[in-house]
This record gives C-alpha cells, sequence and structure tokens, in this order.
C-alpha cells in the first residue's frame, strides 16, 4: 500500500490523503498507488498541502500503519508527552509506534 503524507499550509499539521482531500488520522488513508506523483503535484499547486512525498503502509485490523517509524510518529504525534497525541486515552497508543 502506498499512502501520502504532508503537512497543512496553513497549521503545519500532518496530513493524510484520503483520496478526495486531506485528514489529520492515518486511518483516513488511501492506497494511491502508482499516481502519488500526480496527486502531490496537483495538491501542492493547489496550495492545500506542502512538504508532501508517498510513503509505504499496510492496512491492519487497528488500521493504517505507516511502515517506517518516523511515519509512525508523525501519525501519532509527541512520543515526549503521550497527552498530546492523536490517542491521549489509549495508554498501548505509544506501542504502535514501535
Amino acid at each position: 500500500m502506498k499512502i501520502l503524507t504532508g503537512n497543512d499550509l496553513k497549521t503545519g499539521a500532518v496530513t493524510w490523503w484520503t483520496g478526495v482531500g486531506w485528514s489529520l488520522d492515518v486511518n483516513d488513508s488511501a492506497d494511491v498507488g502508482e499516481h502519488g506523483a500526480a496527486i502531490i503535484a496537483r495538491e501542492e499547486g493547489a496550495r492545500n498541502v506542502f512538504a508532501a512525498y508517498v510513503i509505504d503502509g499496510e492496512k491492519t485490523a487497528e488500521g493504517v500503519r505507516p511502515a517506517h517509524i518516523k511515519d509512525r510518529i508523525r501519525a501519532l504525534g509527541p512520543t515526549v508527552r503521550p497527552d498530546l497525541t492523536l490517542k491521549p486515552a489509549d495508554p498501548e497508543a505509544v506501542n504502535w509506534v514501535i
């Protein structure tokens, strides 16, 4: 599975391509296949996102999981303050990163 990630142009928040727009939740990610570069060019040109790139991911029972630890950290949020992550009520959330 190939997914797109980037940053919101206004807030800098990590975003994920859903197939029709951008979401803060990695589980909303759509498989872009070989169309990632074209989507990035269109979305950055429209100033909807910046610093977008294609990454490998996998669909699991828990949702979409980026293949690389860097992108799992980006998907979850700060690791130094678990209360500020996107899953603050889940004590097992940091285990998802590793």
